[in-house]
């Protein structure tokens, strides 16, 4: 069981070193990258698999006893997490193939990228919260180091907008973590639960709540804490793009769920309190951002931060069936989000930019292409019986549910507004006629680099027409993910199990 619960960290480290190694030889080094990406993928649906028979798993690194040492836990969110993670790196990895130049390849692209996904997966299955501010670290240095491959200004400039705003979260959650461990004496997040639950100085841990919230949600892009993400995740390649907007924000969100259903639920009213109204901040000021943009990329960034209010809504109401919510978004999202950003990487290929009022006729050219941006951005709009359809609907009836009309009123209506951002760039981009008059195609593409765009393309939007189509397994697991969540008996039990 241990190789199990480090494997999705150990291969893509491995395929790392590997790209690493062979940058010289560039087929094998993109066969290595490609295999890896593939190999993490059957690891991923292996213990997804394991889990769901045998429930939560846990090991430690090591031959420390819990809570001492590295503790790794498989929960059902972490599991699921893993493999959206596993889905979309394999997605990324096979279009970068034709996206990635070969001067980047070079400077360390493949090697970058895979760290990146083993920052990822890392996150995601610590059960120690230093080690998730270790894993996060190496998320920021990958992809800091990816954002700024190539040394173009723009991708310096948002690079360091980037990186700044991200080392005043990187500070407030090691001050976070060492007030915590003066409090409770303990860093595993299982035995924290036990520790804060037992702890009588309830406003000192409420003040660490709260750092941890504000580190948590510069990482989630939540308001005010978003303005680096759309500064910089239009810059780099739309490979980087794309695996940047599908998955790191979402590290944030994950973070935030586990801490505030794990850990600080000492306060519910004040700290979930707080939560709800972030949550709407960030859906409406994400949305009009959206609405006010006229660059792909840059519309698409900020619809990243008007849905992180989604998924910070199912957590701030705290009940079962938002929290379920909360988690069925996390996987539409990462999944119609990062696919949007491969179609606008078409999109400029084919017509040589990403503003709006620079192209037009795609629909009329490349009618396919048309057909498999529709299906994101109608998910993403919350068109049923797509999968936005059914995340919106459970996170909209839960707060019906929970008496908050006025939240769910600004869920809908986010909604419609996210329809106006869709259609503009369906509009404009793909209906209207070129400004030219004719769309003359900018960079012929061979059917090599065709295959390589287009097929993550299609497989991402085969996945999202599933999950619309056939809602009821992921709805199951998303509920039994709240329910693991709102009840941690038994991951405390589990990763504790003969530590006492």
């Amino acid at each position: 069981m241990t190789w199990l619960l480090a494997a999705p960290i150990l291969i893509p480290l491995a395929t790392s070193i590997l790209t690493f190694a062979t940058r010289s030889a560039p087929r094998l080094k993109r066969t290595i990258s490609i295999a890896g990406s593939a190999a993490l993928l059957w690891v991923a649906v292996w213990l997804v698999a394991r889990v769901w028979t045998d429930g939560i798993l846990a090991t430690q690194m090591g031959g420390w006893s819990a809570p001492f040492g590295i503790t790794l836990v498989a929960d059902m969110l972490s599991v699921i997490m893993v493999l959206i993670t596993a889905i979309s790196g394999l997605a990324v990895a096979v279009y970068a193939l034709a996206d990635i130049d070969a001067r980047r390849e070079m400077l360390g692209f493949h090697a970058l990228f895979h760290v990146l996904i083993a920052g990822v997966c890392g996150a995601f299955l610590t059960g120690d919260i230093f080690n998730l501010y270790v894993w996060f670290e190496v998320m920021l240095i990958a992809s800091f180091g990816l954002l700024v491959l190539g040394g173009d200004r723009a991708q310096l400039d948002g690079g360091i907008k980037y990186v700044a705003l991200n080392l005043v979260s990187t500070i407030l959650f090691l001050g976070g973590i060492g007030l915590l461990y003066g409090l409770t004496g303990t860093l595993n997040m299982a035995d924290l639960h036990v520790a804060v639950q037992a702890s009588d100085q309830t406003g000192l841990l409420t003040v660490v709540a709260v750092l941890f919230l504000v580190a948590f949600g510069i990482k989630s892009a939540v308001f005010p804490l978003f303005f680096w993400l759309p500064a910089s995740y239009h810059t780099p390649p739309v490979a980087i793009s794309a695996i940047f907007a599908g998955l790191l924000t979402k590290v944030g969100v994950y973070a935030l769920i586990r801490t505030f259903t794990l850990i600080f639920t000492h306060d519910i009213a004040y700290t979930h309190g707080a939560l709800l109204v972030v949550a709407v901040l960030t859906m409406v000021t994400g949305v009009l951002g959206a609405a006010a943009q006229s660059q792909v990329r840059k519309i698409l960034s900020f619809h990243i931060i008007s849905q992180i209010g989604y998924m910070i809504l199912g957590l701030a109401l705290y009940t079962p069936l938002a929290i379920a919510g909360a988690v069925f978004y996390l996987v539409h999202h990462i999944i119609v989000k990062a696919n949007l950003f491969l179609v606008s990487g078409v999109m400029q290929r084919l017509t040589g930019s990403f503003d709006l009022g620079r192209i037009g006729g795609l629909y009329k050219s490349r009618p396919v292409l048309g057909v498999l941006f529709l299906i994101p951005a109608f998910s993403l709009a919350g068109f049923p019986p797509l999968s936005g359809f059914w995340a919106k609907f459970l996170l909209v009836k839960a707060s019906l549910d929970a008496e908050a009309y006025v939240v769910a009123g600004f869920a809908l209506l986010v909604g419609l507004l996210t329809v106006f951002s869709m259609t503009k760039i369906w509009g404009e981009g793909f209906w209207k006629p070129h400004p030219d008059g004719e769309l003359k195609v900018q960079g012929r593409l061979g059917r090599r680099e065709t295959a390589c765009l287009m097929l993550p393309i299609a497989a991402l939007a085969a996945l999202t027409l599933c999950i619309g189509f056939y809602p009821e397994p992921f709805v199951n697991a998303a509920e039994r993910s709240a329910a693991e969540l709102l009840n941690p008996a038994a991951y405390v039990e589990t990763v504790l199990r003969g530590a006492r």
